[in-house]
């Protein structure tokens, strides 16, 4: 008799777990609430304008987000640069470059951190000395969890211009923290991955199609092919035990994993698997519908703006006519609740000072995008309560971002956290189907 499991949620976690326990030889049901599969990571129509929810890269170190791509059949919807370069732009100066050469890891971005003008020669050779003692970090032990980031810069002579201008430049974008209100191990782990372990790590990779049409369409339809019954707009109201099952809206599973955030997994999961004080931080989006070209980059970052990165858009959104323009802005806690009008009054010049031919170019449209829940909060402590896959309780596994999968809340870590949670599932079934031929 085939073995069942439920995977409750259908964001990338979600997805995957179904993808493997299926191709694993499990009867698999996916519960989705929405009437859409995707997570946060999804898309929506403003007019002719298909429009993401947030703009989400990647790097090329995230093999287990690539793989997903590959095994939904979508590579084609991504791409990744040949070499890690990213153009940095403030307000009435040149740009400048983040990039690597040909030089093997950490020395491959030496020459361009030589360059970097917004900081003195002296601050430019202590951020290198940082940078070697971050890549010694253990991320392992509790102590390096406990830490701010921000202080351990401070006590490595990183001045605040430092921090500001490179530090928070990548940290934020990755981590929805700045330095200051960062753990130490979660920041440590991007920076050791990322940028100072293999030269091709960062290479940053984005969709050239709608994040909708890349996970969600893409995953409905791989896991129709593969079998799995997808329930969409089906809200669970609770994961109950049963008489050796799980019971999920009157039906029984061998095997439930639970892939949605942890405010909702705390109310439908028997208590105490969601341990308390995960916090939450939120993103907020501009995005800009102007009448003629204004970028001439796929993105940007900025320093010394209020604006952290901007992302030319207009080719995902189907826009034939002018530039659509996204600027994310992560951390985004004192933003969060200020009305459209007011940051457009307060951002739109900002984005001006940054772009100048964004300078009298006709604004069509602007409009904002607000995930109040985007990740988890990457404070110092948090390790300790982020879950295992695996619970207290036989048969039921958590997935998500969120848990211990010792990297921030990216695409990469809801991946990674789908695999450990069927890798789990699928080992429980394989046994007790060996248990069970053994004793026929």
């Amino acid at each position: 008799m085939t073995s069942s499991v439920a995977v409750i949620g259908g964001g990338l976690a979600g997805i995957t777990a179904a993808l493997r326990c299926a191709d694993g030889g499990a009867r698999v049901t996916l519960f989705e609430s929405r009437p859409r599969l995707g997570g946060l990571t999804h898309s929506f129509k403003r007019g002719d304008l298909d429009v993401d929810n947030g703009q989400h890269v990647f790097l090329r170190c995230c093999t287990s987000y690539l793989a997903l791509i590959d095994r939904l059949g979508v590579r084609a919807g991504v791409t990744v640069q040949p070499r890690l370069a990213i153009p940095i732009v403030s307000p009435g100066q040149d740009r400048v470059w983040l990039r690597r050469d040909a030089l093997p890891a950490p020395a491959h971005l030496a020459r361009s951190l030589f360059a970097y003008t917004p900081l003195s020669v002296a601050e430019r050779l202590r951020f290198i000395t940082a940078a070697l003692a971050l890549r010694r970090v253990r991320l392992d032990v509790p102590v390096t969890d406990d830490q701010s980031f921000g202080d351990w810069l401070t006590a490595h002579g990183q001045s605040r211009r430092a921090i500001d201008t490179m530090w928070d430049l990548v940290g934020i974008a990755t981590l929805n923290a700045t330095a200051g209100d960062a753990s130490l191990a979660l920041a440590a782990k991007v920076f050791q991955t990322g940028l100072l372990t293999r030269a091709s790590a960062a290479d940053i990779g984005w969709s050239v199609v709608p994040l909708g049409e890349l996970h969600g369409t893409a995953g409905r339809r791989a896991l129709s092919d593969a079998g799995v019954e997808v329930l969409t707009s089906v809200k669970v109201s609770s994961v109950r035990r049963g008489d050796g099952d799980w019971r999920i809206e009157g039906r029984p599973f061998d095997n439930v994993i639970s892939a949605v955030p942890p405010d909702v997994a705390s109310r439908i999961l028997p208590a105490g698997v969601v341990p308390d004080g995960l916090g939450t931080s939120p993103i907020v989006n501009l995005h800009v519908v102007y009448d003629r070209k204004v970028l001439d980059e796929p993105f940007v970052a900025a320093i010394d703006s209020p604006l952290q990165w901007v992302f030319d858009r207009t080719q995902q959104s189907g826009l034939t006519d002018g530039q659509y323009i996204a600027v994310s802005l992560s951390a985004a806690d004192d933003l969060i609740d200020v009305p459209v009008a007011e940051l457009r009054a307060r951002l739109l010049p900002a984005l001006e000072a940054l772009l100048p031919a964004a300078r009298g170019a006709g604004v069509r449209d602007f409009f904002v995008t607000r995930e109040r829940h985007a990740t988890f909060r990457a404070a110092p402590g948090t390790a300790r309560l982020r879950p295992s896959a695996a619970t207290a309780h036989p048969g039921l596994w958590l997935a998500g971002a969120w848990t211990a999968t010792g990297w921030p809340a990216t695409m990469e870590g809801a991946v990674r956290s789908g695999e450990t949670a069927a890798a789990g599932a699928l080992d429980v079934l394989s046994s007790k189907s060996t248990f069970d031929g053994a004793a026929l």
